[in-house]
């Protein structure tokens, strides 16, 4: 019972310093991770569990070594920052593999990077047909960027000599039945006023609401927690259960 005791006390410190490691790190998507980010992460990772379960060894030591790794790696992300040769050792450069249509087999085989990796991505941006690219870049995070030949572009409205007006970021007003205070007084928009646009839309409970948010021309998007539906819609292949057996 002491063991158990003993180890869940251990996870729970170890839990603590990935949380505050990780934090000072900083954050990255997991698409967007670098092969040194994920080393990282594994290494960290590792040590975490060792703080938890093995209890032959004392938890300060796990805990410096953890420590000490993520200072390591904060140090080095601050010198990749300051110096580039230092951010190219560690991440690597892009890589052109395809340009006019035409596929780089040397770079790819220098980034052991396989024509079925090609493919995949390049449909995954919608580039069916390589004819069709202008040039492709494997980034150091593994995604592909892909711009398409002119002709092959989708219009956008500055093609079509038009000037669509500005749009903005929608600020966030009720998430989860709670009033998002800050953005009413950044946006300069009144409790008052909105409460009263609840009101008007059959709302008398901001707890009902399950988020709410007004875009840059005024328009308010409001989603209720129970929405009235008359009809949804199963996308799976689940056969409803009849009632009564």
């Amino acid at each position: 019972m002491h063991d158990l005791t003993e180890v869940i006390l251990r996870s729970i410190a170890a839990f603590i310093a990935v949380l505050v490691i990780t934090k000072l790190i900083g954050k990255s998507q997991l698409g967007q991770l670098t092969i040194s980010d994920y080393i990282n992460g594994i290494v960290i990772g590792s040590i975490a569990a060792n703080v938890a379960v093995d209890l032959r060894t004392n938890v300060i030591h796990y805990l410096t070594g953890m420590v000490a790794f993520g200072a390591l790696t904060i140090f080095v992300q601050w010198a990749s920052l300051k110096n580039r040769n230092i951010r190219k050792l560690l991440q690597d450069e892009p890589t052109i593999v395809v340009h006019n249509g035409k596929i780089l087999e040397h770079n790819m085989k220098l980034m052991r990077y396989t024509m079925d990796d090609l493919m995949m991505q390049l449909r995954e941006k919608g580039a069916f047909n390589i004819a069709d690219v202008e040039f492709a870049i494997a980034e150091p995070n593994g995604e592909l960027s892909v711009l398409l030949k002119s002709p092959k572009r989708p219009l956008t409205p500055e093609d079509l000599g038009l000037d669509p007006p500005y749009e903005g970021i929608p600020a966030e007003l009720v998430v989860d039945g709670e009033l998002i205070e800050q953005n009413f007084e950044q946006h300069g928009i009144s409790k008052q006023w909105f409460f009263h646009y609840l009101k008007e839309q059959g709302i008398n409970d901001i707890k009902d609401v399950a988020y709410a948010q007004i875009d840059a021309n005024g328009q308010v998007y409001i989603d209720l927690k129970h929405d009235k539906l008359t009809m949804t819609v199963d996308i799976t292949d689940k056969k409803p259960r009849r009632k009564g057996g």
